[in-house]
């Protein structure tokens, strides 16, 4: 993970959490997890604080959260009263051991160069037939945010060859919708949804 991007959430992680939503999940999460199967064992990458990982786990589903970050990954385990690993992507190095991959914006400071590698370690913890769900801030290329932040900034069909080049995906959509970043900057996101 860029060294930056890490000091943030290292020093600020506390403050970026509660600048979020209080309203609980990401929005698109429950249109995700009705797709599978109940009981499906999933993993998440960049839980950040857990909140996602707590409404799944309330759903019945097999969670297994982590984070590239130490502060939250803690914050994380306080939330959900259990221990979540730190893990750096490029640290996954499960077989078909889950039945979906969640990413909510933990992607986002990749490189272009260094994403398809990385989706390809996604690609290769699932399961055939699993499902796998991203999000990423559209743009024209790679920069540091107004926080130092680093992200990749892909348009679309740039972020749909990454994803070609990584894997033999079944099926892969991207939908773009305007939304918001860290303080309620306007920014373009991408959702990717993909099976292998």
């Amino acid at each position: 993970m860029d060294r930056e991007t890490l000091q943030f959430y290292e020093g600020r992680g506390r403050e970026w959490a509660e600048a979020l939503p209080q309203s609980g999940a990401s929005p698109q999460l429950d249109h995700f997890l009705d797709r599978l199967p109940a009981g499906a064992r999933i993993l998440e990458l960049g839980c950040g604080d857990g909140r996602d990982a707590e409404h799944m786990i309330a759903r019945g589903f097999d969670v297994h959260p982590s984070d590239g970050s130490p502060q939250m990954a803690g914050l994380a385990s306080r939330r959900l009263g259990l221990e979540v690993p730190v893990m750096r992507f490029d640290e996954l190095d499960s077989v078909e051991a889950f039945d979906a991959v969640w990413c909510q914006a933990p992607l986002l400071p990749l490189r272009e160069e260094e994403l398809p590698a990385i989706l390809a370690r996604i690609h290769r913890a699932l399961r055939p037939g699993a499902m796998h769900w991203a999000s990423f801030k559209g743009g024209e290329c790679g920069g540091r945010g107004a926080h130092g932040r680093f992200y990749g900034y892909l348009p679309a069909a740039r972020l749909e060859t990454a994803y070609r080049q990584a894997a033999p995906w079944s099926e892969l959509g991207i939908s773009t919708y305007d939304g918001f970043s860290f303080g309620h900057v306007p920014t373009p996101w991408h959702n990717v949804l993909a099976r292998k």
